[in-house]
């Protein structure tokens, strides 16, 4: 009886989530990522990829990513610290602490790893930790797994966020944790206000820089270096998964002492495969080509720019910003959802985001630039917009 009233239970739920408009749905790719992607109906101009820079079919990786089976086979089958360190680890490792100029990195399953284990080996019942309220949800997780005092300030609000650092002031440590960009709005976190009052009441900063490093920022070292705080910075979380070539792993970049801390007590690290030989030689091959992609990083820009330029002057309602993401708000997430299709339908791949995902009334399309995208590509974009929106009901669109 227990468990045929669970399973009700679970069914229910699910039926309610699809009542609401709310189920994410998969559509299976039949090729590789880029600016334009094969499904089984078609092709279509993909705009919601996290592929800023075009590298995740780049020929130069995927060839690097082919030699690194070849020299250092498929898999490992061990954590780090048994028999899971090759030469290739130890050298992305060194290369990510050069790009971020740090004195060390460490390398994870996931950008999400990283920030699931680095609190818990950091700060105990005796710190507090000052985090964003937007902040990504593998932060919120992995500070929940730590036995420190847990604030919250409202995001990008510097009163709230100096309200909650006199609260800890009694704290052994503190540390603000922030998302360097927001990755559902495109807004960037404003590090030097934040570097600011750090310093005043003597707290270490974390910054989750995902959707920024290989295009944000000088030589594309992200946020930081945007509002020059780089010095300020005390530990560096992120991802290979988005710009950085788009396979998978993450890294944390610390001063030498966290990372060294981090190698004996961080549980994803320590219990977790270590990276595939050919995602780390592959990847050593994206930073060698993001050190020259000052074209591309202008070629990315630009087309955000573009987008919203001509977006706005179709009269769309766009969250502002000057990141490669563009949230195009509808607010209700069955009207999103049903933009989304009728964009599918006119060759244009885009996903709706809506609760949980992003907060009630405030649902969504993200769309995500890339430098690979052409002004033709923008261009046609946008007339899918234009006419999806006709198709749907436009004032219901534009509200």
């Amino acid at each position: 009886m227990g468990t045929s009233t669970t399973r009700q239970r679970w069914a229910d739920e699910l039926a309610a989530i699809e009542a609401a408009g709310l189920t994410k749905r998969e559509r299976a790719l039949t090729g590789p990522q880029s600016s334009r992607i094969a499904l089984a109906t078609g092709s279509r101009l993909n705009f919601c990829a996290n592929n800023y820079l075009g590298l995740a079919d780049d020929p130069r990786i995927e060839q690097a990513a082919v030699d690194g089976i070849r020299t250092h086979g498929f898999g490992l089958a061990s954590v780090r610290f048994i028999c899971g360190t090759q030469d290739v680890h130890l050298e992305l490792e060194h290369r990510v602490a050069q790009l971020l100029q740090r004195d060390a990195a460490i390398l994870f399953s996931s950008c999400f790893d990283a920030n699931g284990g680095v609190f818990e080996a950091l700060f105990g019942a005796e710190d507090a930790i000052i985090s964003d309220e937007l902040n990504h949800a593998s932060l919120i997780d992995g500070i929940r797994l730590c036995k420190a005092r847990r604030y919250r300030y409202r995001n990008r609000d510097m009163a709230d966020l100096e309200a909650q650092l006199q609260a800890a002031s009694d704290a052994r440590s503190r540390i603000v944790v922030t998302d360097g960009v927001f990755s559902m709005d495109g807004y960037l976190a404003p590090l030097d206000e934040i570097c600011d009052l750090a310093d005043r009441y003597d707290a270490l900063v974390l910054v989750d820089d995902s959707h920024a490093v290989g295009f944000m920022g000088d030589g594309g070292r992200g946020t930081p270096w945007v509002f020059g705080v780089q010095d300020r910075v005390d530990i560096l979380t992120g991802t290979f998964g988005k710009a950085l070539g788009g396979a998978s792993g993450g890294y944390v970049a610390a001063h030498r002492e966290v990372v060294d801390l981090l190698r004996q007590r961080a549980r994803p690290y320590l219990f977790s495969n270590t990276l595939a030989p050919s995602v780390v030689t592959g990847t050593l091959a994206a930073l060698a080509i993001v050190e020259g992609s000052d074209d591309a990083r202008e070629r990315l820009h630009a087309n955000g720019a573009l987008f919203r330029g001509l977006m706005a002057e179709a009269g769309f309602d766009l969250l502002p910003g000057e990141h490669p993401i563009v949230p195009v708000m509808f607010g209700d997430a069955v009207l999103a959802g049903a933009m989304a299709d009728e964009l599918d339908r006119r060759g244009v791949y885009v996903t709706a985001f809506s609760y949980p995902v992003v907060p009630q009334g405030r649902a969504r399309i993200r769309v995500q630039l890339s430098a690979v995208h052409t002004e033709q590509d923008v261009r046609e974009a946008v007339a899918a917009f234009v006419a999806a929106r006709e198709a749907v009901g436009g004032a219901a669109v534009t509200g």
